[in-house]
């Protein structure tokens, strides 16, 4: 008869199939990523190098497609509290009660109901961290970032024009720390360097310890009026915007940097863009005190500018990084949008969802290379609470006034050619859409009176 199994060789087999299945457990559950956002204001689609700018030079945040994705056909909100609306709360700005404005003398900010991007990871365990312009609320304390998931904050309540002559207020545009304001009048020359170096200093203390990070930096650069320091000032060939740029790029790399010496780059997210298209068509009241038109980027090639429905308002310079996880060297024209960032990063934290709609798309699968295409087959283009164009595939429907234009932005990205009088039958149909949409949100669909009209 065979002889019965030693004590001690069931002890060997035992303990070899508990690491066989905790090495399986590890493989397949990995630690939650640290996570880092880089948000720049007004930017445009051909500032970068990478881009297209002949003549701003950007290695570092270039460096982000070298080591992960660059993203071509990333869309936002067409101003500031959209697009950041959209990006920490993964939904279309007409579904947040705000209860009034944001900027300066704004009595409005983020509702108790909205699960930010920061509160979700933070109930899941991540140390959260902010740095720069938040702009969704500021004059009740509720409304600021630590009291809307951040455990810390440097930062201005809102853009850094919202003082004179620019804008007639008589409230302060100070520098907060936490929900108190520490510093008044404020060196705008300074922020983009104070905001890094509060980076860094997040990263280091949160690195290598039992919690992952998350850190939201939101430059106010290079929004108007421009500033950068004076060891910047001059080193671009692009002039002073140039300089502006260059220098957030010298932040990038700061930043890369932090994470490399802490030994957290392989298992940080890190994601990179702007909040919308440069301010090209400014108003009067920016044209002073040392303001330039020449003082904003450039869309490259799309049309329009900040505060449109055009591409060169929504459509923005966008990367995406995380090492062993997002193939090296990647460019993609698929659509992505700024709602998606919010709903994928709850995904690769392992975050809690919020129990009301949501806008985004997870795009873990898809950025991992699991399946071919992204998730998004559509976007609408929210301007003043009316929804004046919706994307659906390659095709954009915009109606404003009294035009109709209907583009196909896979071979028309500049939207030079108005396809609406040969297409009749997919207006009517994305009309249609249009209003499904427009009905979810609770917004009007802009009016029109022909389909020939513009160009």
């Amino acid at each position: 008869m065979p002889s019965r199994p030693r004590p001690i060789i069931l002890l060997v087999g035992l303990c070899l199939l508990t690491f066989m299945l905790s090495g399986s457990t590890r493989a397949t559950s990995p630690d939650p990523p640290n996570v880092l956002i880089l948000f720049t204001d007004d930017q445009g689609y051909g500032d970068l190098s990478s881009f297209g700018h002949p003549s701003i030079e950007t290695p570092n945040i270039d460096r982000l497609g070298q080591e992960g994705m660059r993203l071509t056909s990333f869309v936002t909100g067409s101003w500031c509290v959209p697009s950041r609306t959209q990006l920490l709360t993964g939904r279309y700005m007409p579904r947040v009660d705000f209860g009034g404005g944001t900027g300066a003398d704004g009595r409005g900010g983020l509702p108790d109901s909205e699960l930010t991007l920061a509160e979700a990871l933070n109930e899941a365990g991540y140390r959260t961290g902010m740095a720069g312009k938040w702009h969704l609320g500021y004059k009740k304390d509720r409304f600021l970032p630590p009291n809307q998931g951040f455990d810390s904050w440097l930062g201005l309540p809102y853009s850094n024009d919202y003082v004179k002559p620019w804008v007639q207020t008589k409230e302060p545009l100070g520098l907060y720390r936490g929900t108190e304001m520490v510093e008044h009048p404020i060196n705008q020359d300074s922020l983009t360097l104070r905001y890094t170096a509060e980076a860094r200093r997040f990263i280091r203390e949160h690195s290598g310890g039992d919690q992952p990070f998350f850190f939201y930096l939101a430059y106010n650069m290079p929004h108007l009026p421009i500033h950068t320091a004076e060891r910047f000032r001059g080193q671009s060939s692009a002039g002073r915007y140039g300089d502006v740029i260059e220098t957030i790029d010298w932040s990038v790399g700061q930043i890369l940097d932090v994470l490399e010496q802490q030994g957290v780059a392989e298992n940080t997210i890190v994601f990179f863009a702007s909040d919308n298209g440069p301010w090209l068509d400014l108003p009067d009241r920016m044209l002073q005190a040392g303001n330039k038109p020449w003082h904003q980027g450039t869309t490259g090639s799309l049309r329009g500018s900040k505060a449109t429905t055009y591409e060169g308002g929504t459509r923005v310079p966008a990367f995406v990084r995380w090492p062993g996880h997002i193939a090296a060297g990647q460019t993609s024209d698929e659509l992505v949008a700024s709602p998606d960032i919010y709903r994928t990063l709850l995904a690769a934290g392992a975050a809690e969802l919020p129990d009301h709609t949501l806008d985004g798309h997870n795009l873990l699968p898809w950025l991992r290379g699991e399946r071919s295409t992204s998730p998004r087959n559509q976007y609408a283009y929210v301007l003043r609470n009316t929804l004046e164009a919706m994307r659906i595939g390659p095709w954009k429907l915009r109606v404003a006034g009294d035009t109709t234009q209907l583009f196909n932005l896979q071979s028309d990205p500049a939207e030079r050619f108005n396809r609406a009088p040969e297409h009749p039958e997919r207006v009517k149909r994305m009309r249609r859409a249009m209003q499904r949409k427009a009905d979810s949100l609770g917004v009007p669909v802009a009016g029109t009176r022909s389909t020939n009209g513009g160009s």
